[in-house]
C-alpha cells in the first residue's frame, strides 16, 4: 500500500474513532475516503484528519448532521489548517462564553441557597439565561456559525453599549416564530423595491410611498423608535457595506441603484 494511505481500520485507530463512525460519515456524505483500492477498500489520507476533526468539533458544539453538511459546503474552498482551527477556536470561545453566562447565573443562585435565602427571582434569571442560549440555536438553520459570528462582530462595533442594552430589553427572546412572522413582510417589501426601482418609479408616487411606509414600519418594529438603536442599525449597515464581498455574512437585498432609489423614496416620505 502507498505510504500515507490508510484502510478504514487503520485510519480509525489513528484518529481514535470507530470504523462504524467512519462508515456512517461516509454514508451521510460528511467524510468520503480520498481513494479506493483496486480491491474496493476505502483509503484515507492524513489530510482527511482535517475534515474529521472539523466534523467532530462541530458535533461537539451541538450542530446537527444537516447543519454540519451545510457548514462544510460553505467552507468547500481550500483553506489552510490554520484557518480551519482559527474558525473552530472562535466558535469554541463563543460557546464557552455562552456556558459561562449560564454557569454564573447558577452559581449566584447556589450562593443564595447556601445563605439560607430562597429568592425565586434568581431561578428566573437562570431560566432566562438558558432560554436566551436556546433561542440562538434556531438561527443556525439559516446561517453558518461563521456568518453568525461575523454578524455579531458587526453588532459589537456598530451599537453603543447603551443601544445594546436597550435592544436587549426590547427583544430579549427573538424566536424562530418571530422570524417566520416577519420574513414574509420583508420579502414583500424587498420585492416591491426591486420592481419599482427597475421601473425608476416616481419616488413621490402613491405606490412608492406605500413601500416607504411599509419599510419604515418594519424598521420601527425593530428599533421601537429609539434613536440610539436606530443610529446603531444605520452604523451596522455602513460597516456591512465596507466589508469585502467575500467577508459579508449574507447578500444585501438591494444593489447600489436600488438602494439609491429607496433613499430618494424615504427622503420624500420623511419630508411629509
Amino acid at each position: 500500500m502507498d505510504r500515507g494511505l490508510y484502510r478504514t481500520g487503520q485510519f480509525a485507530r489513528r484518529a481514535g474513532v470507530s470504523m462504524r463512525t467512519l462508515r456512517f460519515y461516509d454514508k451521510e456524505g460528511l467524510l468520503a475516503p480520498s481513494q479506493y483500492s483496486d480491491a474496493g477498500y476505502r483509503l484515507y489520507t492524513d489530510e482527511d484528519l482535517v475534515d474529521l476533526q472539523q466534523i467532530l468539533a462541530l458535533k461537539f458544539l451541538g450542530f446537527s448532521l444537516d447543519e454540519i453538511k451545510a457548514i462544510l459546503r460553505a467552507n468547500s474552498e481550500p483553506r489552510s489548517l490554520g484557518d480551519v482551527l482559527a474558525q473552530q477556536k472562535a466558535m469554541m470561545q463563543a460557546k464557552r462564553t455562552q456556558l459561562d453566562g449560564i454557569i454564573h447565573a447558577i452559581g449566584e443562585t447556589e450562593k443564595m441557597l447556601e445563605g439560607g435565602e430562597c429568592d425565586w427571582n434568581s431561578l428566573v434569571t437562570v431560566i432566562q439565561a438558558i432560554k436566551m442560549e436556546q433561542n440562538k440555536e434556531w438561527a443556525k438553520k439559516y446561517f453558518t456559525q461563521e456568518q453568525l459570528d461575523e454578524m455579531q462582530r458587526l453588532s459589537d462595533v456598530s451599537y453603543s453599549e447603551e443601544a445594546k442594552g436597550r435592544l436587549s430589553a426590547r427583544m430579549p427572546e427573538w424566536t424562530e416564530a418571530d422570524q417566520e412572522r416577519i420574513t414574509p413582510l420583508w420579502d414583500a417589501v424587498n420585492k416591491d423595491i426591486v420592481r419599482l426601482a427597475a421601473a425608476n418609479a416616481d419616488p413621490a408616487s402613491a405606490e412608492a410611498q406605500d413601500v416607504a411606509a411599509r419599510y419604515s414600519d418594519l424598521i420601527q418594529g425593530f428599533t421601537g423608535g429609539d434613536p440610539e438603536i436606530a443610529k446603531g442599525l444605520s452604523t451596522w449597515w455602513e460597516n456591512y457595506g465596507d466589508l469585502p464581498e467575500g467577508q459579508k455574512p449574507f447578500q444585501s437585498p438591494y444593489n447600489e441603484e436600488q438602494m439609491a432609489w429607496l433613499n430618494r423614496v424615504l427622503a420624500v416620505y420623511k419630508a411629509k
